[in-house]
């Protein structure tokens, strides 16, 4: 699908947040905007992420308008890594800009592992967000229990061997979770999905086409 790709920049709490602001370029009507958080920033992880790219390309596909971004102190964004507390505020920040820029239009939220926690813990207070989607979500590490009482509609897209987050565990969080929610399993050799693009993407396609 081609697309029109705007590389900007939006106000944050520690500075600038670099951004790339993606539509489709034909005469599609855009359903819904949806914001991508990339993966651990002390570990390589940024919006130019082969997952994160796959999951943006799986929300243009499926109608919506999309902002992926660099958290603080990755690429071009001010600000140092904060352990996940101020990357909140970065999400929200963005969330502002998306919100702003396609007024009356659903939001969503995906991030891939460090980006999904971000990102649910930022959709289960912002009512701004209709959906979240969670891909490789790091329940192996860390208190989920926030999940109780997370009202937001989520959808967990997970590797059936993500050494970052076991199948049994996964399970057990979702279970846990207030509903709205959906699990989603991936057929998948790792956390990262080797081999196992092409089916991740058309499942975040097909959650972001769900009603």
């Amino acid at each position: 699908m081609a697309r029109r790709l705007r590389s900007n920049f939006v106000h944050g709490p520690a500075g600038r947040l670099e951004i790339l602001h993606e539509t489709p370029t034909d005469s599609t009507r855009t359903k819904r905007v949806v914001v991508v958080c990339h993966p651990h920033p002390l570990h390589g992880g940024s919006m130019h992420n082969k997952v994160v790219f796959r999951l943006a390309r799986a929300a243009r596909r499926a109608e919506a308008a999309v902002v992926r971004f660099q958290f603080r102190g990755v690429g071009l964004s001010d600000g140092s890594y904060d352990e996940g507390r101020g990357e909140q505020d970065d999400l929200r920040a963005v969330l502002s800009y998306a919100s702003e820029s396609y007024p009356g239009l659903p939001v969503g939220v995906i991030g891939f592992s460090f980006g999904a926690r971000v990102g649910l813990r930022v959709c289960c207070s912002d009512v701004r967000v209709e959906r979240c989607v969670a891909v490789g979500t790091p329940v192996d590490h860390g208190d989920w229990s926030f999940l109780n009482h997370c009202t937001c509609l989520k959808f967990f897209l997970h590797s059936t061997q993500d050494q970052y987050g076991s199948r049994e565990t996964m399970e057990n969080v979702f279970k846990c979770s207030a509903s709205p929610k959906k699990l989603i399993w991936i057929d998948s050799p790792d956390h990262f999905f080797h081999n196992s693009l092409d089916v991740l993407e058309e499942a975040a396609m097909e959650v972001f086409q769900a009603p």
